[in-house]
């Protein structure tokens, strides 16, 4: 299964793709989208999508995890980091990739098993399951490839369990 998951940001969008099988996983691409030079926002919204746009259809993942908004200093702050959510939202839909949400806290425990952990501690976490101990990692990127290996996860759980008999009693 291929998954890429995306941190959602105005300024810096993250993004990383993961490959699991047989329980295993493995970092095929991680980076982050960095508009530049927009002169306004809808400009930086279409420089996300054409980004993210890239890298789904040069890795083809078969599902995307995005992180949910959770906090925001200021209204203002959080009506950008909700349109810039719909623009990533968007550019999945129109690839054809379904799409899951996960808040920080749901990824954080799935990964470090406790949903207030730091960013640095789910960046660590992130190279110590992927193997990739001593790479760097912008913190974006490892906020979306821990979204992807939180997805990773959560949807083998559920697939197990879709699959299982039902008991009666």
């Amino acid at each position: 299964m291929i998954v890429m998951g995306v941190d959602p940001g105005s300024e810096v969008t993250g993004y990383g793709v993961v490959e699991t099988s047989g329980g295993r996983s493995r970092a095929v691409a991680w980076g982050t989208v960095r508009p530049a030079g927009a002169t306004t926002f809808p400009a930086v919204l279409r420089q996300i999508h054409e980004g993210l746009s890239q890298v789904v259809a040069e890795h083809h993942p078969e599902f995307a995890a995005v992180e949910d908004i959770f906090y925001a200093a200021n209204v203002r702050t959080a009506l950008k980091l909700g349109q810039t959510r719909g623009a990533i939202l968007l550019s999945l839909e129109l690839a054809g990739v379904p799409v899951f949400s996960y808040t920080p806290l749901a990824v954080k425990k799935a990964l470090v098993g406790y949903g207030r952990a730091t960013k640095e501690q789910v960046q660590e976490m992130v190279k110590l399951i992927l193997g990739l101990r001593g790479q760097e990692i912008p913190i974006d990127a490892s906020d979306a490839l821990a979204a992807a290996l939180c997805h990773a996860q959560s949807y083998g759980t559920w697939l197990r369990i879709q699959r299982a008999p039902l008991r009666r009693r």
